[in-house]
């Protein structure tokens, strides 16, 4: 019983996978925060310059 227990890897395995799984959400969290504002502004000019481009195309057409 005791050697069955010691030799199963399973649940070490399946922690060790949700551990790699936290870790990765929390770079992706920390780099959202840092990078949120710089991406905020690209984010607003990207939108600014196609509501040109839409308005552009709407005059070509009246």
């Amino acid at each position: 019983m005791k050697i069955k227990f010691i030799s199963n890897q399973k649940g070490a395995t399946a922690i060790e996978y949700g551990l790699i799984a936290a870790l990765i959400a929390v770079g992706i969290i920390v780099a959202a925060i840092f990078l949120g504002d710089e991406n905020a502004g690209l984010y607003e000019d990207v939108s600014n310059k196609v509501k040109a481009v839409v308005a552009a195309a709407l005059a070509m057409l009246n």
